[in-house]
């Protein structure tokens, strides 16, 4: 009998699934989908604060129109023909450095930050900037082609400060903002700078990062597919700048 190797993720038998020891069945219904990835990666369930903060990083990036290259591939492979699975493939391997990455470099410039503020004090922002300046290299998480005020951005912020949650990451990338506004070229922060921050604050890893965006993604790109085979014809030439939508008006949650 070969040796055995470990796990501490699962443990699944006869009419068992436990996930990190808490049978399936007991999560279903009890905990909300956040709570259980959360629970998934950690290894044990958040408190209320920490599941509602991750619920809203999922959330923010759920979708972003036709037009981002993740779904514009997406549709591409679903125009083709290719199976559900195929098409969201495509979508996910279309997520790297500069589409959904930015998420984990920004991570890294954050706590990059933070280790040269605990080691000299007040003005590791300013010297972060002039340091990438220094090098030609691009600020990740600042600046968007679209807003000049991401709403997903000011909404996680908001409700990490709202949930004592806001910590180091929050503090760092506030100072960036400012450091850029000070400096004559305002760059606001976009959402991967937003979760980028939250996600430092929450405990996790920068190698990660990129997980979350496609995790949060994946409803989206689905939702995109689906309408792609429903409304529109195979093997169609897609032009990102040619769309219309049709969809409800804006609502508000009651």
């Amino acid at each position: 009998m070969p040796d055995t190797w470990k796990t501490a993720v699962a443990d699944v038998g006869p009419n068992k699934i436990n996930l990190r020891g808490y049978p399936i069945a007991e999560l279903m219904g009890g905990k909300t989908f956040a709570e259980v990835v959360w629970l998934a990666l950690v290894g044990e369930l958040p408190t209320p604060a920490q599941g509602r903060l991750l619920d809203a990083v999922l959330v923010s990036s759920v979708d972003h129109g036709v037009t981002p290259p993740s779904t514009l591939v997406a549709l591409t492979a679903a125009s083709t023909g290719a199976p559900v699975n195929a098409a969201l493939a495509a979508g996910v391997l279309s997520v790297n450095r500069h589409h959904g990455g930015a998420v984990e470099d920004c991570m890294r410039a954050l706590a990059e930050g933070i280790a040269s503020q605990k080691e000299k004090g007040e003005g590791a922002a300013r010297l972060l900037l002039a340091a990438y300046k220094e090098k030609g290299k691009r600020l990740a998480g600042f600046g968007h082609r679209l807003h000049t005020a991401d709403p997903r951005s000011a909404r996680l912020f908001a409700l990490a400060d709202e949930l004592g949650l806001a910590a180091d990451g929050v503090a760092m990338a506030r100072a960036l903002e400012r450091e850029f506004a000070a400096g004559g070229k305002p760059l606001p922060l976009n959402v991967d700078g937003a979760i980028a921050a939250v996600l430092l604050d929450l405990g996790f890893e920068p190698a990660l990062a990129n997980a979350f965006f496609i995790i949060a993604r994946m409803p989206g790109w689905l939702a995109h597919v689906r309408e792609e085979w429903a409304r529109e014809k195979p093997m169609r030439r897609i032009e990102p700048s040619a769309w219309e939508y049709d969809g409800p008006p804006e609502r508000h949650i009651k």
